[in-house]
This record gives structure tokens, C-alpha cells and sequence, in this order.
């Protein structure tokens, strides 16, 4: 892959700063208390967010092909890391921070290599109701994690089940200011959205939170504060860990990796292109992001839509925007100190405000409409993720998809399809469509590839359709669904041909394209049947077997006559099932 430095910028014109710096500053009032909230639910120092928004955006700004997509720490991953490494140490301690630093190497040496193979196809693996479903789970995970800080009663630790049994056991506890302070900053968040999604409100809860909280002394009445936050530049290095956390981590990387291609692929597409070569060079952005990132004690990256949408609704035109931001956060850093006085129950309620963002209540009900089955996958997701784990709800989520689709192929519908009065198309005869059959002759269209695990279906099939009242003189088999023929369905195939032989009815085929084309040939299909016996469309296949038994007739003969190779008809379309 021929990698451009800062390839968002081809072509930059003047006009564009001032856009992109106008951009850059909505960015930055979005990103500051939004980084602040996500390192909380990473269970990391404050100020390791910021460096990795810096990091990540920096690597994004170098080798990123998407002009407006903004990197950075993100809620929907953060508990996924979080969760894991809580398993391997205690959280906050120098253990914990190294691993967590390590899981973004190792999560940002896969995304790069996926990158670097052109293998972004693999964000395709989690269909939308998966991942409709998994952000529901994490909506979940991020409100149970952040229920204790909003009501001031302390730390709660464990799976969901034990955090919400801790909560409820800990509600005589509840700290009036923090839940006060925390309902507030959320209605204020909540007020602002429904005026003007760019309102900076979540700045606006942060700095008046925190003044008032300052200013009548609430820190004294058990309202709890964010605390020490390191200033100046990051040590930069590797983790200190051993290569037996590298396996540790590997589990979590990969499943971070995965969501980190997927949420990328849908931000990328939705607010950029959908070019191939363009999404592997963000994936290639992506994962450098996530390696600096490490490399600078912090943690894993994510392209977030809430903040890219932020940068398109702002004006902004390249990835200079986001690097305005990135700057103005570095330079500001020997001031971080001055966050020490921020309230948790004000990150609670911003964190709690992204995760309802999460639940996507129009796909669900849009799901529901189309299909039961894939709103119990996204439902399985979601309940699996929340209460068992995001590794086991994404793993099985996937099984059962793939499961429901491979149940499709193999048993497809097999349909017989009739002539639409007055046309040349032919639609299943099932549909409210009037259609008609033609006398003698029965067309029959397989809804899917013919191979090892449908062909004895295919078989069984057409042995009722042999057996059936008014057998056929002659069978058109519609291919157009087909795609390709294996091993097991050719040798299936072969022996129906045989089968009609013998009762001498003839086979013919339509819409066959070229690779369903050469299975038959491999197989000794064609040679079974003698003359060319594929058709471009099914009315010249119906056509030519008509004219077939025409002559047979006069001929006197009882046999089984090669069908000629039909005259194309005038109109040739031909309607779909």
C-alpha cells in the first residue's frame, strides 16, 4: 500500500482555515470534558485521555484518508478494556495502567495490519443488528459503571449483576449534592441538544459545576472531585510488562480491534466515503493512532460519530480542524491541574448522556419490522454483553448469525414461476401478481447456491416435483440465484439429470452465468444433455423447448429431441422473486 502523508489536505485552499479553526474550537469545548468522562470509564488517570486524543489525532492527521472524522479515547471501548484488565489488576494501579497501555499496542498493531493487507472487508463480519444489540450492552455497562459516582456512594467493582446488587444495597448512602449536581449537568445536556446540538453543553455543566463546587466549599460535604491531574508532556515508551501479559491482553485487543474496525468503517461511511482503498488507509491511520497512543501511557482509540459529527456540523473541511484541537489540548497541559476540582457526578452524567446516545431505538424498531430472528440476535447481544461479558456477546452474536444464514442456504426456497400475461417475464406463481403456467413445461427457480449442505434438498425437491400430478415434458431450471454449483451439488445435479433421462423428460437452463456455466460443464452436465442447453433469459428457454415438442410431435418420435438454441425474445426482462 503506497502510504501519503497528510493526504486529507490534497489540495488545501486558504479559504479553509478559518473554517477548519472555527471547527477546531467547537471540537475542543466538545472533546476536553468528554475525554475527561472517558478516562474515568477506563479507570485511568485524567489526563491520559487527552494525550490520546493528541496521539490519535495526530496519526490520523498524517495518514488518514477521511477529511472529517475525529479520533480519539471513546465510550465504546473504554469499557471493553476497562472490564478486562480489572480482571488482570487492580484498577488504577501501575499494573492495570501498563496493561491497559499494552492493549492499545497490541490493538493498534492489528488494526495497522489489517490496514496494511487491505483485509477492511473483516469490519463487514458484525452486521447491524450485532451491532445495534452490542451498543445497547454497552449503553448498559457505561450507566451501571457510572451510577455510583452520580450518587456519590463510592466505588462499586465486579461484574454488572454484583455493581447494580452494591448500588441498591448503597442507596441509604446516596449523597444528595452529587445527585443534585449530576441530575442538573444532565438536564442542562439534554436542554442544550434539543435547541442546538453544537451548544457546548457539556462545557457548560463541567466549568459551572465545578465553580459552584469550588465556591461553597461542596468538596467538604462529600461531593467527590476528580483530583490530581498530571501536567506536561507524557512519558513516552513502552509498558513496562512481561511478554506473558502480552497474551493476557490478546483476547480483549482483538475484540477492541474488531469494534474499533467496525464503528470506524460506519463514521467513514457516513460522513466521508465508502472507497475501499480509502477505508484501508484509515485503518492504517487508525492503527498508528492506537500504537502512539500506547506508546504514551494511554489507551486504546476509536473514531467516535458524536465528535465527527460535531466537526462536519462546525464546517470543518480537512483533518486540520482536529489537529487545531489536538494542539490547543497539548499546550494547555501544564494547566490540567486546574480540572483536579471537577465533580464525578458531572463525568457520570455526561458519560450516562453517550450511553443513551447508544441506544438506537429507530434501528431496533426498524429491525423488529424486518425480521424477528435478527431483533433476537441484536437482543442476545445486547443481554450477553451487559451481563456476561463483551468478548462472549460479540463471539456468540457472530455464531448466530452466521448459523441463521447458513440455515438460509441450505434450505432456500425452491420456486415455480409462470409466465406474466402479455409479457415475456416470469414471476413465482405464488405472488399476487397474476401469472400463467405453460402447458407441458414446469420452471422451476432455486433461491440459492446449489452445494454440500442444500443439495440433498435440491434433490428431495425435485423428486416431489416428479411425482407430483401432470408430470412435465420438459423442466426449465432458472440458475439466476444459483451463483455456483460444488462438488456434492454437481454429482446431486448429475444424478437428477440421469433421473429425468430415463423418464424422459428434458432438462434445459436460463440465466446460468459464467461460473454456475463452467460447473456444469465440469461436471459432465452438458455432455448428459447433449445440444447447448443454456439460455439467456427464461422465456427463450420456454420458447425453444416449445418449438422442441413441436417438431418431435410431427415427427412422430417419443424420445427426448435436443432443444435448438431458441431466437431471443423481443423483451428479455425478467422479474426477480
Amino acid at each position: 500500500m503506497r502510504v501519503q502523508l497528510a493526504p486529507s489536505t490534497r489540495g488545501y485552499q486558504r479559504s479553509w482555515i478559518s473554517k477548519d479553526a472555527m471547527a477546531g474550537m467547537t471540537l475542543l469545548v466538545i472533546t476536553v470534558p468528554e475525554q475527561l468522562a472517558t478516562s474515568r470509564l477506563a479507570g485511568m488517570p485524567a489526563a491520559t485521555a487527552l494525550w490520546a486524543f493528541v496521539a490519535a489525532t495526530v496519526a490520523f492527521f498524517l495518514l488518514g484518508s477521511s477529511k472529517l472524522v475525529s479520533v480519539g479515547a471513546d465510550s465504546t471501548i473504554a469499557p471493553l478494556f476497562a472490564v478486562a484488565v480489572a480482571h488482570l489488576a487492580v484498577t488504577g494501579s501501575p499494573k492495570a495502567i501498563a496493561l491497559t497501555s499494552l492493549t492499545a499496542l497490541v490493538t493498534g498493531a492489528i488494526v495497522l495490519a489489517i490496514g496494511l493487507l487491505r483485509l477492511g472487508w473483516i469490519a463487514d463480519l458484525l452486521s447491524v443488528p450485532i451491532i445495534t444489540g452490542f451498543m445497547v450492552g454497552v449503553a448498559v455497562i457505561i450507566t451501571v459503571h457510572q451510577l455510583p459516582d452520580l450518587l456519590g456512594t463510592g466505588a462499586a467493582s465486579g461484574s454488572t449483576v454484583h455493581r447494580l446488587d452494591t448500588i441498591f444495597r448503597d442507596l441509604h448512602s446516596t449523597r444528595g449534592w452529587s445527585l443534585a449536581i449530576g441530575l442538573v449537568v444532565l438536564a442542562v445536556i439534554l436542554i442544550c441538544e434539543k435547541i442546538d446540538r453544537r451548544i457546548p453543553a457539556a462545557l457548560i455543566g463541567l466549568v459551572g459545576s465545578t465553580l459552584l463546587v469550588g465556591a461553597a466549599g461542596l468538596s467538604d460535604r462529600g461531593v467527590a472531585i476528580l483530583g490530581p491531574v498530571a501536567t506536561g508532556l507524557p512519558k513516552i515508551g513502552i509498558p513496562s510488562v512481561s511478554w506473558g501479559d502480552l497474551g493476557s491482553v490478546l483476547p480483549v485487543s482483538l475484540t477492541v480491534a474488531l469494534v474499533c474496525l467496525a464503528q470506524t468503517a460506519a463514521t467513514v461511511r457516513g460522513f466521508s466515503h465508502d472507497d475501499t482503498a480509502g477505508m484501508n488507509h484509515d485503518f492504517v491511520a487508525l492503527g498508528a493512532g492506537n500504537i502512539l497512543s500506547g506508546f504514551a501511557g494511554a489507551f486504546p482509540v476509536d473514531a467516535s460519530p458524536a465528535r465527527t459529527s460535531v466537526v462536519s456540523d462546525a464546517g470543518g473541511r480537512t483533518q486540520v480542524a482536529c489537529l487545531f484541537a489536538a494542539v490547543v489540548i497539548a499546550l494547555a497541559s501544564p494547566a490540567a491541574d486546574e480540572l483536579r476540582r471537577v465533580p464525578l457526578a458531572t463525568l457520570a452524567a455526561i458519560l450516562i448522556f453517550v450511553a443513551s446516545r447508544l441506544v438506537r431505538m429507530r434501528d431496533l424498531r426498524a429491525i423488529a419490522r424486518f425480521s424477528k430472528v435478527e431483533l433476537g440476535l441484536a437482543a442476545v447481544t445486547a443481554v450477553v454483553v451487559a451481563f456476561v461479558g463483551v468478548e462472549q456477546g460479540i463471539t456468540l452474536a457472530v455464531l448466530l448469525a452466521i448459523f441463521d444464514r447458513a440455515r438460509h442456504t441450505a434450505r432456500p426456497q425452491t420456486l415455480e414461476l409462470g409466465r406474466v400475461p402479455g409479457t415475456t417475464s416470469w414471476a413465482p406463481m405464488h405472488l399476487a401478481q397474476p401469472t400463467e403456467p405453460v402447458p407441458g413445461v414446469r420452471v422451476v427457480l432455486f433461491a440459492g447456491p446449489l452445494y454440500f449442505a442444500n443439495a440433498g434438498e435440491f434433490r428431495s425437491r425435485f423428486e416431489t416435483l416428479l411425482n407430483s400430478p401432470g408430470l412435465p415434458h420438459s423442466i426449465v431450471l432458472d440458475a439466476a440465484a444459483m451463483g455456483d454449483i460444488d462438488y456434492t451439488g454437481a454429482t446431486t445435479l448429475k444424478t437428477v439429470v440421469q433421473e429425468l433421462i430415463a423418464r424422459k423428460i428434458e432438462l434445459v437452463f436460463a440465466r446460468c452465468d459464467g461460473t454456475v456455466a463452467e460447473n456444469l460443464k465440469q461436471s459432465g452436465i452438458m455432455d448428459l444433455l447433449g445440444d447447448p442447453r443454456i439460455f439467456e433469459t427464461v422465456d427463450e428457454a420456454v420458447r425453444a423447448v416449445q418449438t422442441a415438442q413441436t417438431v418431435q410431435a410431427a415427427a412422430g418420435g417419443d424420445g427426448v429431441t435436443p432443444a435448438p438454441t431458441g431466437t431471443p425474445a423481443t423483451d428479455t426482462t425478467v422479474q426477480h422473486p
